[in-house]
């Protein structure tokens, strides 16, 4: 009974934190901002059996040539909690800062980078993607800039259902960087941005770019949570 009580609560906090897309006022918390506590003990697994949609998730993955390693469910507390997550090896390029994901995250973001990301470099830049620059996926924290309607809330990173994307390295060693491109002089970088932040809302449920607020500047912001939404 009391694990039972425990696994309702833990569910109770992921649908309070899902619900409305809040997530959309979501972004790397910014310096001296601190996490939400989780717990002392460490994580636990919560006794869950993996869900079907899960288990074509990972079978879509695979059959997509993508490498990944499954990971087992962990409630690290204060609402923090990932199901069904995979750790991403191989996409076909590399991405920075890439921990704990869930597979529907996982798997849009593998077919962003190689249905967006990699033909618009070569279609628009002229050379390859061999670089991803990400703000990471899972973090245990609160929902960032969304004033007190959103106080205590967990971030979609908390729940591993997130990620960031910072910037793109080509192969000819150009750096794209959304805080300085996202309106730079350079019409082809501007095009390409936009472009890839089109694709990406056709994959998300909520991206979020640099037009949105300030604190999306430096970065687009993808999950899979909430209300559709592409700013």
């Amino acid at each position: 009974m009391y694990a039972f009580r425990r696994l309702l609560l833990s569910c109770c906090v992921i649908l309070t934190s899902c619900v409305g897309g809040d997530e959309r006022r979501d972004a790397p918390p910014p310096p001296g901002s601190r996490p939400i506590a989780q717990r002392p003990s460490g994580p636990i697994t919560p006794p869950m059996v993996t869900s079907r949609d899960t288990q074509q998730c990972f079978a879509d993955l695979s059959q997509a040539g993508i490498r990944f390693s499954p990971l087992p469910d962990r409630d690290h507390g204060s609402g923090c909690i990932v199901l069904g997550a995979v750790q991403l090896l191989d996409i076909g390029v590399p991405v920075s800062g890439l921990k704990a994901i869930r597979c529907p995250a996982a798997r849009a973001l593998a077919g962003w980078v190689r249905h967006g990301v990699r033909p618009a470099a070569r279609q628009i830049l002229g050379s390859e993607v061999t670089r991803i620059d990400s703000y990471g996926t899972y973090a245990c924290r609160g929902i960032i800039g969304g004033g007190a309607r959103s106080a205590g809330r967990v971030s979609e990173h908390g729940l591993a259902n997130a990620v960031d994307i910072g910037g793109f390295t080509l192969a000819d060693g150009r750096r794209i960087v959304l805080e300085r491109d996202w309106n730079s002089d350079d019409r082809q970088v501007r095009e390409f941005l936009r472009i890839v932040h089109r694709s990406a809302c056709r994959r998300f449920v909520t991206t979020l770019g640099p037009d949105y607020n300030a604190a999306h500047r430096n970065h687009f912001h993808f999950d899979m949570g909430g209300r559709p939404l592409c700013r």
